[in-house]
């Protein structure tokens, strides 16, 4: 379980502690929008490394439903956390594409924020790891919007987290084909209609699961 602080309910500790700490930065796709706090991919994320003898604490989160890249450094620099992470994943960028920003916008900002990461994570850019932008179109909120369109944006943006992260030696895992295949699948969504259920959320918790092990 996790607790919130109460003085910036943006900001929450994990109660589990291990020999390793994780920092997950994000937006609603971190926080969890519309499932239990278990349910989360970075919790899940955890434990299922745990299961692997990785003694890892749950996460601490930095993340709000709504956040774009420039509120989440935001987030990070009112939240303030120590810069003595082992593990530190970002996933961001789904609200300026909803928004209608630029990418050049994101990926300046993006920038920024694996930065940032980089320096909670004790300046090593191989214990970050960023997760693409899942797909929204294909939830039924999306009925009547161009899916199409959406897709396309979102892999548009999606190929500059992918630039930025190989120039600063971040690895990128890849979800949104996972996203993708919530068309039309019920489990998959969560019940607000709009966000992914934690049955999806533990299927990026398993992509992301080698690659951060190796990591570790």
């Amino acid at each position: 379980m996790l607790s919130c602080v109460s003085e910036n309910p943006t900001f929450i500790k994990g109660t589990t502690n291990g020999t390793l700490k994780y920092l997950a930065l994000g937006d609603s796709y971190t926080i969890g929008e519309s499932v239990s706090e278990n349910e989360r991919w970075p919790v899940q994320l955890a434990d299922l490394l745990r299961k692997q003898s990785t003694d890892l604490s749950s996460p601490d989160i930095i993340a709000k439903t709504g956040w774009t890249t420039s509120e989440l450094m935001a987030g990070i620099s009112k939240a303030n956390p120590t810069n003595g992470y082992d593990l530190v994943s970002v996933l961001i960028g789904v609200n300026n594409q909803y928004r209608g920003q630029s990418t050049a916008i994101y990926r300046t900002e993006l920038r920024e924020i694996l930065t940032k990461a980089i320096g909670l994570a004790q300046n090593k850019p191989e214990r970050v790891v960023m997760l693409s932008t899942p797909d929204w179109g294909v939830t039924p909120f999306a009925v009547g919007s161009d899916r199409s369109k959406i897709a396309n944006e979102i892999d548009n943006f999606n190929a500059v987290a992918q630039e930025e992260c190989k120039k600063l030696n971040i690895k990128y895992i890849d979800i949104t084909p996972i996203s993708r295949t919530a068309f039309g699948n019920a489990t998959l969504v969560a019940s607000d209609k709009l966000h992914f259920s934690g049955k999806m959320y533990q299927l990026w918790a398993d992509k992301a699961l080698s690659v951060v092990k190796s990591l570790l």
